[in-house]
């Protein structure tokens, strides 16, 4: 065992790799500090590994293909009780470690390097990176996980070994650096933010990041760990519309704007109040899912399994089923009564559209009720 260990995942980076380890090295000797550097390699066929190898650092050779499987078994092969990660494309400096040791050695167990307070090397990061995609994805991953990190996408950063391993990291791809900030938030580790530098790096050949694709895989990952924000919020704010906008033109016709909305936006409506409930219901089956599974950690004290009830919604889904049925029949009575005349279409539809829209809710909430009941069947004791 040693201090620190400076992984470096690498993919045909004979360029740039021996660079790398010399500043890396050097690093460790000026600092006097008990390290290693350890290479991550993911089927380099470019002669990196011999390179790595005569240069003293040790390599770790890594089967599954991508960003975040080299980094999770560099992390696993790690000797050392801190680690400090980096790309081995000559962009991020080895040799200036040392702000990160000393905060890991204050007891943070998560230090990102911050590349916009560090300063950015003209060339260095396309502009839609720069202007566009980071800070769009750092803000979205400080609004949805309550973070700080103003870089959440900063390739130069160091953890604690141990603590890192306990978050049980997955992603394979380029989504790992979001992973890796958004479970350390989720589970209350210690982070803070350095100022680091970026300069051009010194390959002659186009990186491996693909801006559509890897910004892509990243804000989905920010999204499927956010169930608040992919469904609950949203849920409510459609129900909301729904059941305002309902409850005007339930009684009649409204203008506003020169513009005349009668049944045809009720129709709208409705539906908004159905998909509203709808993607409110996946938040709680992914809560559900999450509680049982450890998929997310749980840090409140609500008990899902105790919470979401089958029987409650399978019952009231039945209730709500009868209530549309008689509104339907009601709908229909009404217009068989009146006879043909130019309202007494409308006038119905204002019973029936409601009518159906609950019957769909009601027969929707008896499977959901099941579908509650299949997720935690594992999950059941004995009496």
């Amino acid at each position: 065992m040693c201090e620190l260990s400076i992984l470096m995942p690498c993919l045909n980076e004979a360029e740039t790799l021996a660079v790398c380890i010399k500043k890396a090295k050097s690093f460790l000797e000026s600092s006097q500090i008990d390290g290693e550097v350890l290479i991550a390699d993911n089927g380099s066929e470019d002669g990196s590994i011999e390179i790595a190898e005569r240069e003293g650092a040790r390599v770790v050779n890594v089967k599954i293909k991508g960003y975040g499987s080299a980094l999770i078994t560099g992390c696993n092969e790690a000797k050392g009780k801190y680690v400090i990660m980096g790309d081995s494309d000559d962009s991020y400096d080895f040799s200036n470690l040392m702000p990160f040791v000393e905060k890991l050695r204050e007891g943070y167990e998560l230090v990102m390097g911050n590349r916009f307070a560090g300063g950015i090397e003209p060339g260095a990061m396309p502009w839609h990176h720069r202007y566009i995609g980071n800070p769009v994805l750092s803000f979205i991953g400080r609004l949805f996980f309550k973070s700080k990190i103003k870089d959440f996408h900063c390739g130069l950063r160091g953890y604690n070994r141990e603590s890192i391993m306990k978050l049980g990291l997955k992603t394979t791809g380029m989504e790992y650096a979001s992973e890796m900030v958004v479970m350390a938030e989720l589970n209350h580790l210690k982070i803070t933010e350095v100022p680091t530098t970026l300069k051009k790096d010194g390959r002659s050949r186009a990186p491996h990041l693909r801006s559509f694709r890897d910004g892509w895989r990243h804000l989905k990952f920010l999204f499927m760990y956010a169930p608040n924000w992919l469904f609950l919020y949203p849920g409510i704010a459609l129900l909301a519309i729904g059941l305002l906008g309902s409850v005007f033109l339930l009684f009649g016709q409204i203008s506003a704007f020169k513009i005349t909305f009668s049944i045809h936006t009720l129709l709208y409506c409705m539906f908004f109040i159905i998909f509203g409930l709808n993607i409110m219901g996946m938040f709680f089956l992914v809560k559900l899912y999450a509680y049982n599974h450890h998929f997310l950690p749980d840090n409140s004290s609500v008990n899902w399994n105790k919470r979401l009830k089958e029987d409650t919604f399978i019952f009231g889904g039945i209730f709500l089923t009868v209530i549309g049925i008689v509104l339907s029949i009601c709908a229909l009575l009404y217009w068989g009564s009146k006879g043909f005349s130019e309202l007494v279409p409308e006038i119905s539809m204002r019973i029936a559209i409601p009518a159906v829209s609950v019957l769909e809710i009601g027969l929707q909430s008896v499977f959901f009720g099941f579908m509650v009941g299949i997720l935690k069947i594992d999950f059941k004791k004995e009496d």
